[in-house]
């Protein structure tokens, strides 16, 4: 196995494919058995990474029916590894013969094709594709369902989409309702609106834009996580920053607590109906590595799409030449509303690794009687 194909250490998550390989697949080993899971359930999620406005998105639209190849057995996990995959159906190859020897900005093609020699499948960025999501929203499905059992609940959402932010501080009730009604994946329906606008803009100019997605987790036990080095916030920041185009992580008040006094960033403990909680989160859910009880709230910033159709400076690595690219191809002009149900997979995701580390997960969760 390649380095790097592989993360967690209860809740292991494998990842195969390529972008416009034959399939993009996951294994997850160290699942409980007993949690009841169906090919249904995986495929519910990832239904849900594309939109339903055809103008927003890529014009590659895969169907992405998920199989399950192996670890449940009538309607149960076994413990087994489970492998699960979709069949990529609508590859073009050939729309990427250009970049072989003339790397796109913004992607990974120069620093891979050094790397590794030259020999990594380069149509649409191969494993650094962000196709290779699908598989960590497949493996998000499984943690959420697990996670789902211990009262935990993980929801993500678009917060910003260019220049359009939302301004007021949503309620859950907004987020659970809203989220997945507009095709930015914006709560704040309003802001919404003008976060399309954006995006439908820079297309038209042949441009992107980014954004931020925020990530709340709820009711996580007090006490997940494992200091120093496997420190809770350290290691959904190292889950988030696999998910290609996040350049920033951040959690509760985040870089504006550079700005604050000790005194006004400081949560303040209190007891409300017998339990401690703080009277507010700026530290995110999250001291000292490890769970406080609290919402977990984290941010991934998102940067523009790289593949646009402006003429960019790029190299001919052929003949060591400078040259002008124009990336062809079916490319998303803003990747945030895809991302909103990855960054809520990779979460849940390490969430699920670290209950199980923390025995708050057993092995077994249904016993034959």
């Amino acid at each position: 196995m390649l380095a790097g194909d592989a993360i967690g250490k209860e809740f292991v998550v494998t990842c195969f494919g390529e972008s416009h390989g034959r399939c993009v697949g996951v294994v997850v080993d160290g699942c409980p058995a007993g949690l009841p899971l169906s090919e249904r359930d995986i495929q519910e999620e990832v239904d849900k990474r594309i939109p339903l406005k055809p103008e927003i998105v890529s014009a590659r639209r895969e169907k992405d029916i998920v199989e399950v190849l192996s670890g449940i057995f009538n309607g149960f996990t076994t413990s087994a590894p489970i492998c699960t995959l979709v069949w990529n159906k609508e590859a073009a190859p050939g729309e990427y013969d250009q970049v072989k020897d003339t790397p796109r900005p913004g992607h990974a093609d120069y620093p891979a094709r050094i790397k590794y020699g030259g020999f990594t499948d380069y149509r649409g960025g191969g494993r650094f594709s962000g196709r290779m999501t699908v598989a960590f929203v497949m493996a998000g499905a499984i943690a959420k369902k697990l996670l789902g059992l211990f009262g935990v609940e993980v929801l993500a959402y678009a917060i910003e989409i260019g220049k359009v932010k939302v301004e007021k501080k949503l309620k859950l009730e907004e987020i659970r309702s809203n989220t997945y009604k507009c095709a930015v994946r914006c709560p704040d329906l309003e802001r919404a609106k003008a976060m399309e606008e954006s995006i439908l803009k820079a297309k038209s100019e042949g441009d992107s834009v980014g954004g931020v997605v925020e990530c709340v987790a709820l009711k996580v036990p007090v006490g997940v996580g494992e200091p120093i080095f496997d420190s809770l916030d350290a290691d959904i920041a190292k889950m988030l920053f696999a998910v290609p185009a996040v350049k920033e992580v951040e959690f509760g008040a985040g870089f504006k607590a550079a700005q604050l006094r000790g005194s006004e960033n400081n949560d303040a403990y209190a007891i409300r109906g017998g339990k401690t909680v703080t009277l507010t989160n700026n530290a995110g859910g999250v001291l000292g590595g490890i769970s406080s009880g609290m919402p977990i709230v984290v941010r991934a910033a998102i940067k523009p799409t790289p593949s646009i159709s402006k003429e960019q400076r790029s190299v001919d690595l052929s003949r060591m030449e400078e040259t002008l690219i124009r990336v062809r191809g079916r490319h998303d002009p803003c990747i945030v509303p895809k991302a909103v149900p990855v960054i809520e997979s990779v979460v849940a995701m390490v969430l699920a690794d670290h209950m199980l580390r923390a025995g708050v997960i057993p092995k077994v969760l249904r016993e034959e009687k």
